[in-house]
């Protein structure tokens, strides 16, 4: 058995493993550990890792202990009294399918258009268009339904309903767009509700009430919008009061406004069925073709008798100017010519009627109802007479009844809303929605044809019941009084207005509390109890928004809107998580489809676009705009959305299309694998390096910042995460869009070797290799951070990789600076692919480096033709379509002065001088070694060092293991004798190549110097390290004489392959 290995509470573990701490996918609990005194002994093989990798059972017992809390706003009608609430234990959820969902979803989707518009929109549209809407709608909301409880039975669904669906269905971008959307859909349902509730009152209730009248027939309208806008206020600011005051009132009152909606539903049918036989009583009067406004005048007719005289009626009186009440003549021609007639207004089941009604009659603004079959003569009537007859007050088309009766088919999130208080939610939900959602749309078909079999085709096509005495049309057929659906009609829309502004506030505060959008944060916060005090604020001042619209007609398309884009991201979640087979989709509603879900999608797009053009542009913006922005801030929310699965197979189709082939030279860009430094406290030692490859990339292509840590694997996980996100952190600040890869080596040369090999995936991987320059290396005795230099560019070559060395790095702009003016300085040495020439060109594309101009160098030797060079690199240059001044420099045969062999002979003496110093500290460093312990401390090792690089190691005769006497004295006298291996230095005679190629060096810099001196940044070809190994230090002596007297200078080698062409 195992030894125990002791953990405490907070799952802190031995180091000497690479375990980390996981993210729990279940539930955050206190650890198992507290709660037993000893492992299980069966257990003994698990024990070292029972703290993360809890036991079976202890999981299972948290799982089962796991309660719902209750939502909506029960949690917030208990918190009233905090003592109340502190003395009650947490109920249960016991709600089941018929109160938790089916009634609220019936109570949510009947609404203010079934009483105050579906009359008049099968009038104008006929039974069969009529039928064509509602089904239409009623499909798109199924089909919803279905992806909904697809998605609400795929685990548990805490607060949030619809939004929390989707967000963590699609992301925190689509799922902040969508929620904002469906807060602004609720908003905006409350004022169409309470728009509704006011034309109730004025209209059928109280008209007493009105404010604002008509001062001339046309003037109508207006004063009823301005009157539906006053009271539509003082309404909006009672109910926000009461829903402020305590949402228990509200939850008290919503089974009465339930039952007015069901008795007003059923009184409905109850006229009908009596319609057959007694129809009611609604006689509506004609004059020639046209209907009449009802309640103007007393009798239908021309003329009345009064004892045995016949005098002119009231309606006659309406017509004619008052000096020709004696007269047979009227100075209107329509009714003089026309005879009046009185029609019943509703027919009843059994009339026939249904056939008039069954083809349309779209009106134009301002036109008059009239009926088809009677007759009339067609001449003008008199303009002031316009009032008196029926007229529509909007210009109608299907699209526009389309986007007015749709609100009449949402609310079926009602019962997902509250999956908290449900027993069983995952059987509830599916079942409730489903069934609420058939019985409406059967009510809803019903209605389309008992309305155009009872009631006459003026009537229907009456908006405000003129024609029937200022009666609400519906309530024409209702039985026993038509005041049953008026009363009935107006406390349920104000319960549905009162219980969108009780919901919309909650939404807006559960998307605030995700923090996804900044600036809603304030939104997050309440009461003491929890009440959404501010989401309150911001929600009645949106919806009086709504109200100053004034118009229900024109509120309800811009609902739908909203409503139509959440239930199209409701079916786009559905599908793409089916698509994707992701492995957590395993919902229990096993009836749904992808392809289901994709024509729901469909519906809703198309019904968006029918309903208004417009309205889907304008909420297809708001929603790309809150996309952008959260996507813009960052919100940092890993929900295992399908989006991500998406991107994921997204990026493995297009890298394995990838694999085909290398990238052709036009597609060439700089693919940059970034090598940093880190410094002892884990922080980037030269940001700017990070800088340069942002202004390079600008945000295109692949960046891979990578660094290396040494020591072992096992314990350095801590410090690898730590410098991830210290390198992510920087990339942040640098606006670097890549990725990161810390890799742990024994050394460091072997972690840049790998990751130069390895960083990368299929055809997305690495092309060109950025590193720092070794600044330093002169001073130090230690060789290893030149040596690990010189060994990283031969990698580089060796992978046939472009290599870039920015020297002097800290004097690079930052990526705040403009360069206003100056040159960028391409000396073109020698020929390797093009790289010079590509990379001004995308730096200047970065707004820093955007008003510099281009210049290239090139060297003419002796026997070169400078003119005609000068010419065909212009040429070269106009073929690439690059903007650059051509200079040719041309560099005469001289001999090599007196400073050069100097330079060179300083240059051998330095190295041979540190070699003996290298040789004398072997013996020491190897006695030390022996003693240290390597496996106790981890380092950080720069980049450009090996802590266990091989000394260059003394003949094999003076090694020795032990330190004698006479190694001792040896030693001394070894440095007594120091001066005389000095004289050896000082009587060295330079090699021969070195002093040919210190010429060069010194020759090219004198010559860039003058030339480039004050230019932004010098670029130039970086000659290759040395094959033989010997001459390394060299090299590097070289590169400094090469760039020295230049402030900014990148160094750069060519990956053996062409990157710019000519061709298109």
């Amino acid at each position: 058995m195992l030894t125990h290995s002791s953990t405490n509470g907070t799952g802190t573990r031995d180091t000497g493993h690479g375990n980390h701490k996981e993210d729990s996918p279940f539930l955050n609990s206190a650890d198992a550990a507290k709660k037993s005194d000893f492992y299980d002994r069966n257990l003994a093989l698990f024990e070292e890792e029972l703290d993360i990798r809890p036991k079976v059972s202890s999981l299972l017992s948290r799982l089962v202990n796991y309660t719902n809390i209750t939502q909506g706003a029960k949690e917030h009608e208990e918190e009233e009294s905090a003592e109340a609430s502190r003395r009650k234990a947490p109920k249960s959820p016991n709600m089941g399918t018929l109160m938790g969902v089916y009634l609220p979803c019936l109570q949510n989707i009947f609404g203010v258009i079934l009483f105050l518009r579906l009359t008049w929109i099968v009038g104008t549209a006929g039974i069969v268009q009529s039928f064509l809407i509602v089904l239409m709608c009623c499909s798109c909301t199924m089909l919803t339904a279905i992806s909904m409880s697809a998605i609400a039975t795929n685990g548990v669904v805490p607060a949030g309903g619809a939004y929390f669906m989707i967000s963590r269905s699609l992301g925190p971008e689509f799922g902040g767009a969508v929620g904002l959307c469906f807060y602004l859909g609720t908003t905006f349902a409350a004022a169409m509700y309470i728009l509704g509730a006011i034309e109730i009152f004025l209209k059928y209730l109280v008209p007493q009430a009105a404010i604002f009248h008509a001062t001339d027939p046309h003037g109508g309208d207006s004063a009823l919008l301005n009157n539906m806008r006053v009271y539509g206020s003082i309404c909006l600011s009672l109910m926000a009061v009461v829903v402020f005051v305590g949402v228990k009132y509200v939850n008290k009152l919503a089974s009465l406004f339930l039952a007015c909606v069901i008795i007003s539903i059923v009184s409905i049918y109850a006229g009908a069925i009596k319609s057959i036989t007694h129809p009611p009583e609604f006689p509506i009067c004609m004059l020639g073709n046209r209907t009449l406004v009802r309640d103007l005048f007393d009798v239908c007719a021309k003329t009345v008798m009064e004892g045995n005289d016949t005098v002119p009626s009231q309606l006659w009186k309406n017509f004619c100017t008052p000096g020709n009440l004696s007269s047979a003549h009227c100075d209107d021609d329509y009714f003089s010519q026309n005879n009046v007639t009185e029609i019943q207004g509703i027919p009843g089941l059994a009339s026939g009627i249904i056939r008039e009604n069954m083809w349309g009659d779209y009106l134009q603004k301002a036109e008059i109802l009239e009926k088809a079959g009677l007759q009339s003569v067609d001449v003008h009537g008199a303009m002031e007479s316009f009032g008196l007859y029926v007229s529509a007050d909007i210009a109608t088309s299907f699209t526009l009844l389309v986007g007015i009766f749709f609100p009449s088919a949402t609310g079926i999130m009602a019962g997902s809303n509250r999956s908290g208080d449900l027993r069983d939610a995952q059987k509830s939900i599916p079942v409730g929605t489903i069934l609420a959602i058939t019985t409406t749309s059967l009510v809803y078909f019903s209605s389309v044809v008992l309305f155009g079999a009872c009631i006459e085709g003026v009537v229907l096509r009456d908006k405000f019941g003129d024609a029937v005495n200022k009666n609400l049309v519906v309530g024409t057929l209702s039985w026993p009084s038509p005041w049953v659906i008026v009363i009935g009609s107006f406390f349920s829309t104000v319960g549905a207005g009162l219980q969108s502004l009780t919901g919309a506030p909650r939404l807006l505060q559960a998307i605030a509390k995700d923090n996804i959008i900044p600036f809603l944060r304030v939104f997050g916060h309440g009461k003491a109890n929890g009440e959404p005090t501010w989401a309150l604020l911001l929600t009645g001042l949106i919806a009086e928004l709504g109200i100053l619209i004034a118009s229900l007609d024109m509120v309800a398309p811009i609902l739908s809107m909203f409503f139509l884009m959440c239930y199209l991201f409701v079916n786009l979640a559905c599908a793409v998580q089916t698509l994707l087979r992701t492995p957590n989709w395993r919902p229990r509603f096993r009836y749904y489809h992808w392809a289901l879900s994709f024509l729901g999608m469909s519906m809703c797009l198309a019904l968006m676009f029918i309903s208004s053009w417009y309205y889907a542009i304008v909420a297809m913006c708001i929603a790309g705009m809150i996309y952008k922005y959260i996507e813009y801030q960052g919100a940092e929310k890993e929900w295992g959305d399908g989006i991500r699965g998406l991107s994921l197979s997204g990026a493995r189709y297009a890298l394995l299309r990838l694999e085909v082939g290398p990238p052709h030279t036009k597609n060439w860009r700089p693919q940059l694998l970034v090598l940093l430094k880190l410094d002892e406290d884990l922080h980037v030692k030269y940001p700017r390096l990070l800088t340069f490859a942002s202004q390079l990339k600008a945000g295109k292509g692949l960046t891979i910042v990578g660094s290396v840590i040494q020591g072992n694997f096992l314990e350095s996980y801590g410090e690898t995460q730590a410098a991830e996100q210290a390198i992510k952190n920087m990339m942040e600040i640098e606006r670097v869009k890549g990725f990161c890869q810390v890799v742990v080596a024994s050394k460091v040369r072997e972690g840049i070797a790998h990751l130069i090999q390895s960083c990368g995936l299929g055809g997305m991987k690495h092309n060109t290799v950025v590193m720092g320059w070794p600044y330093g290396w002169r001073q130090s005795e230690d060789p290893r951070a030149w040596k690990t230099f010189i060994n990283t560019v031969r990698c580089t070559t060796a992978a046939h990789l472009a290599l870039m060395v920015p020297k002097n790095v800290s004097f690079y702009p930052s990526n705040h600076e403009r360069f206003t003016d100056g040159n960028i300085d391409v000396w073109w040495i020698v020929h390797d692919g093009g790289m010079l020439m590509l990379l001004p060109f995308l730096l200047k594309q970065h707004k820093v480096w955007r008003k510099c101009k281009m210049r290239i160098f090139t060297v003419a030797q002796m026997d070169d033709n400078s003119i005609q060079m000068k010419k065909d690199l212009a040429t070269f240059l106009y073929q690439l379509r690059i903007e650059a001044e051509v200079e040719v420099v041309e560099m005469h045969d001289s001999d090599i002065s007196a400073y050069t062999y100097e330079r060179t002979l300083m240059m051998e003496q330095r190295s041979q001088m540190l070699r003996q110093m290298r040789l004398s500290s072997a013996e020491r460093d190897r006695e030390a070694q022996l003693v240290k312990d390597r496996h106790s401390l981890v380092r950080m090792g720069s980049l450009y060092s090996d802590e266990e690089e091989e000394v260059v190691e003394p003949p094999p005769e003076k090694v020795q293991m032990t330190w004698t006497r006479e190694k001792c004295e040896a030693e001394r006298r070894n440095r007594n004798n120091a001066p005389e291996n000095f004289r050896e230095l000082i009587s060295l005679k330079p090699d021969q190549s070195n002093v040919r190629r210190m010429h060069t060096a010194v020759k090219l810099n004198e010559v860039i110097v003058n030339k480039s001196h004050d230019a932004r940044l010098v670029l130039l070809n970086m000659p290759g390290p040395p094959r033989n190994t010997d001459g390394d230090e060299n090299y590097m002596e070289f590169l400094e004489v090469l760039t020295e007297g230049l402030e900014r200078v990148l160094l750069v080698r060519g990956g053996g392959r062409e990157v710019i062409t000519i061709y298109s």
